[in-house]
């Protein structure tokens, strides 16, 4: 039981939801901090409510504390009107469950999951006191990590983390504990257990690499300062998921969060292979959990928790080899408690929607597609694996069963992208809303006429993907994509039962600069915080003009790390990294998109992408 806060009651009730700050939520971990060896903050940098509906950090800080000399506490970004009285009062930012200060602790591990929370990353060293750059370090500072999918290209943050941690979490952290337990009994210094560390599998230390630049910018060559340190980091995974330990007594907040459920990963990795999808390539290969096993967690969850919904969690739910046994089996228990199912990420056909009429309620919610492009052509080049026939009679089944409202997610801006492919969205949007026409007599619309939803997010190219070397759109393109989308929808049969949104084009440009960026922007991230930018995936808090101005100062451009098409044989800044997906598999890709060519997905035919190599799921499944 927590005895002291690090707020004052005062402070507390002047801020927007305290409950963001006490702690002492149901299933937290609280341990004597006297008779651990190791203390580990960890980290989502951004607003508690966002960093609590994240997976990853229940299951690093259920992890964690199974280890009986390591206590594992929460830290999230404060909201703006904390941060200010945290500034003006002088209090060091704390970790929930002991309220100590962060700099107090061995460790501060930070989540990276997006590109526009980096200003957020400093913001909680600057907070807790932690020089933000590693180099101006002490030996009384944590050791700063970083993990997550952005650190696949860690080089914009390089200046400011200590080491980062490549790949899946359950596999080194306990030898890089280990590791910094022996250093401190021997007395070794802060930069002699960097060093060491350097051998961990999956942990890349910055500071013992050294990037060179030719004269128009692109790198001439990386490489290790020292020896004995790996000129490549091979990526960490799991091999056998069903065995890997699991979070069944998840931290339930006292305040309403995105993802406010209990969370079943139920896979790990995609079969499908699209072009654009970062996760889809670092994720491989394909492993599954036991469903078995899935049904013991469930039950569990649920009853250590009191949640009254759960989700199955995966980059594609339908993907999942005993998908029908298990929502069988949660829906005979679930029914019984009056707990609600969520299944996001299912393809729309006669099994899922049979499926979603039996868990959702009797007011059908709206149901989601997601053909990322709006003609066969481009579907093709990015590998979606979906025909318009798929859609239209995904959407004819949908209707027969009383949906009445589709949300549809494109994306504007993909390569080799015509104005008849964006046009296509809006006659594709069209036609749907034709086939309930078509599908759906007069005396059966009692919900009045259909809504079509139609949303497009700007392409942003990722690092390890096939599209890792295409040129980004301007935001003047963009916006002129995002024009002519809605002009093509007003000129529609359906055009009234058809909603056109889409989204920011200033941030789409500059996450792209920061995912395939290289060291030289932590001089620009650093200048945009210390002009008091940060919550910059918010949109009401983000300034482009600030970031635009900063580059200039620092001599670089957004011109050259999105606006060009990337020679195949440059060196990338992430070169260095091998998540198991080959340069030569990405190459190959690269040309079919080109030719708009498609690849059969991993069940049906072995591409080489080089996942192979691990010998686990799919892959180790096929031989």
């Amino acid at each position: 039981m927590i005895h002291r806060l690090a707020l004052s009651d005062d402070i507390l009730m002047s801020v927007s939801k305290p409950e963001r700050y006490i702690g002492n939520e149901v299933n937290a971990v609280v341990k004597d901090r006297e008779k651990v060896a190791v203390r580990f903050a960890m980290c989502f940098p951004d607003v508690y409510e966002i960093g609590m509906s994240h997976l990853g950090l229940q299951i690093l800080y259920d992890m964690f504390n199974s280890m009986e000399d390591v206590w594992c506490e929460r830290v999230f970004s404060p909201w703006l009107d904390l941060d200010a009285v945290m500034r003006r009062e002088k209090i060091p930012l704390f970790a929930l469950e002991s309220q100590d200060p962060v700099k107090d602790f061995d460790f501060l591990g930070i989540t990276i999951q997006y590109e526009m929370c980096y200003t957020n990353i400093l913001q909680v060293l600057d907070l807790s006191g932690i020089p933000l750059a590693a180099k101006e370090r002490g030996e009384d500072c944590p050791i700063v990590v970083g993990g997550g999918p952005c650190t696949y290209n860690p080089e914009p943050l390089a200046d400011f983390f200590d080491l980062f941690y490549i790949g899946e979490g359950e596999t080194s952290y306990k030898a890089l504990i280990e590791l910094y337990k022996e250093c401190r009994e021997q007395g070794l210094s802060r930069v002699e257990f960097l060093r060491r560390a350097a051998s961990v599998p999956g942990i890349y230390v910055p500071r013992f690499y050294e990037a060179a630049y030719n004269e128009d910018g692109t790198i001439r060559s990386f490489t290790p300062t020292q020896e004995g340190v790996p000129a490549t980091i091979r990526k960490e995974i799991v091999t056998d998921l069903t065995d890997v330990r699991y979070p069944v007594k998840p931290i339930v907040p006292f305040i309403k969060v995105t993802q406010d459920r209990v969370v079943l990963e139920i896979q790990r990795g995609c079969i499908r292979g699209c072009r654009f999808c970062q996760a889809g390539q670092i994720y491989r290969p394909v492993r599954e959990r036991d469903a078995k096993t899935l049904k013991r967690y469930a039950l569990e969850m649920l009853q250590n928790t009191g949640q009254e919904e759960i989700s199955l969690s995966s980059l594609s739910s339908s993907d999942y080899s005993r998908l029908p046994e298990l929502i069988d089996f949660l829906i005979e228990e679930c029914s019984a408690n009056h707990t609600n199912i969520s299944l996001p990420s299912l393809r729309i056909d006669a099994f899922s929607l049979d499926v979603m009429s039996k868990v959702q309620d009797v007011k059908k919610s709206s149901l989601t597609f997601a053909p990322e492009a709006g003609s066969q052509r481009l579907r093709n080049v990015i590998n979606k694996g979906l025909t318009e026939e798929d859609i239209l009679r995904g959407a004819a089944l949908a209707f027969e069963g009383g949906w009445t409202r589709v949300k549809l997610y494109f994306m504007l801006g993909l390569p080799t992208e015509t104005e008849e492919d964006i046009r296509g969205i809006a006659e594709l949007a069209n036609k749907i809303a034709a086939v309930f026409f078509e599908t759906v007599p007069k005396e059966k619309r009692t919900n009045g006429k259909v809504q079509i939803v139609a949303s497009t997010s700007f392409f942003v190219p990722k690092p390890f993907t096939p599209f890792q070397w295409a040129a980004q759109c301007t935001k003047e393109e963009f916006l002129d994509k995002a024009y002519q989308t809605r002009t093509a929808i007003t000129q529609q049969l359906n055009q009234k039962s058809i909603k056109y949104n889409w989204h920011e084009a200033d941030a789409s440009v500059m996450e792209g600069v920061l995912a395939r960026g290289d060291r030289r922007l932590g001089q620009v991230i650093l200048n945009v915080y210390r002009k008091g930018g940060f919550y910059d995936a918010w949109s009401e808090y983000y300034d482009n003009d600030r970031w635009l101005q900063t580059m200039a100062e620092c001599g670089l451009s957004p011109e050259f790390y999105t606006h060009r098409e990337r020679d195949v044989d440059e060196i990338l800044p992430w070169d260095f990294i091998d998540c198991g997906v080959s340069k030569e598999f990405l190459k190959r890709e690269w040309e079919k998109a080109k030719r708009a060519e498609i690849s059969e997905n991993c069940r049906q035919k072995c591409q080489g992408c080089g996942a192979a190599g691990f010998g686990c799921g799919i892959c180790a499944e096929r031989r």
